[in-house]
């Protein structure tokens, strides 16, 4: 049951949508720390989640869970949710900055649950639905109509949120520092600029971020940089070269290595057979 709980990898696309409804769980032995945000929205029955404390969550709640964040559910009686799954960085930072602040305010430290208002429940399992339709639809995934579906699923979360819930002082460390890599990470990021955005040594915030994620901060690095490479080239034509360029790396060929080592095969050779698989629709 465990793998039915988490979505491994953004492999193909920014987002994804993932039902679950799990009648009974055994507890997760380990907690779960993605590279991507996660909005689970709850449908119904009741689920106990570890997420900075325990939670019990039910249907017209939405958890939210910022990239880096452990948290593993617990319990569940009767659970029915949809799980939505983005990569962040991929995302037009102009058009979804505002829409993002429920997830930064976690990340400081807000409580990670949304209630939503009942009479919005309909309309954002509608969104839902129709976001899981777009992302099926066996000519492919309009990008502009998946983020907009996201966008608007957001805006819920934005306007339901409390505003006025007090945050620690300052943000942790970690949190930080992947605050840093989020917004930075398509260009020319490294550790050590990372570690003095920070205000720390880089041995210091190689520890902090390695401890608490399981990742370094390099890994963070190259996979919000992979994660934008795989969308530039399933929606885009463009050449590997320039893709390289437009996700922090000047060197080509040192591009396609990194791709290589993680995929098992070079970015032109992934794109065909992304672009040979059929889907579901």
């Amino acid at each position: 049951m465990e793998s039915q709980l988490t979505i491994d990898a953004l492999e193909t696309g920014v987002i994804h949508v993932r039902a679950c409804r799990a009648p009974e769980i055994r507890p997760m032995q380990r907690a779960a720390v993605h590279t991507y945000s996660v909005l689970a929205f709850h449908l119904g029955g009741r689920v106990r989640v570890e997420h900075r404390g325990e939670l019990e969550l039910t249907a017209g709640q939405v958890h939210l869970v910022p990239a880096g964040d452990a948290h593993r559910w617990l319990t569940a009686s009767k659970a029915d949710l949809r799980g939505v799954a983005f990569c962040r960085s991929c995302l037009p930072q102009d058009r979804f900055q505002e829409l993002l602040a429920p997830l930064d305010r976690v990340r400081r430290g807000a409580f990670p649950v949304v209630e939503l208002p009942t009479s919005r429940q309909p309309h954002v399992l509608g969104l839902l639905e129709e976001l899981e339709r777009e992302l099926s639809r066996s000519s492919g995934v309009l990008p502009v109509v998946a983020e907009s579906l996201l966008g608007l699923l957001l805006a819920e979360i934005v306007r339901a949120a409390p505003r006025d819930a007090a945050l620690p002082a300052a943000p942790s460390i970690v949190a930080e520092a992947l605050a840093v890599i989020e917004a930075r990470c398509l260009g020319p990021l490294t550790l050590g600029e990372v570690a003095r955005a920070v205000r720390r040594s880089p041995a210091y915030i190689t520890t902090a971020v390695k401890r608490s994620t399981g990742r370094s901060v390099v890994a963070w690095i190259l996979e919000g940089r992979l994660a934008e490479a795989r969308r530039r080239l399933r929606d885009t034509d463009e050449l590997v070269e320039i893709i390289a360029e437009r996700v922090g790396y000047a060197d080509a060929s040192q591009f396609s290595r990194l791709f290589r080592r993680r995929h098992g095969v070079a970015p032109a050779a992934w794109r065909a057979r992304e672009r040979a698989l059929p889907r579901p629709g």
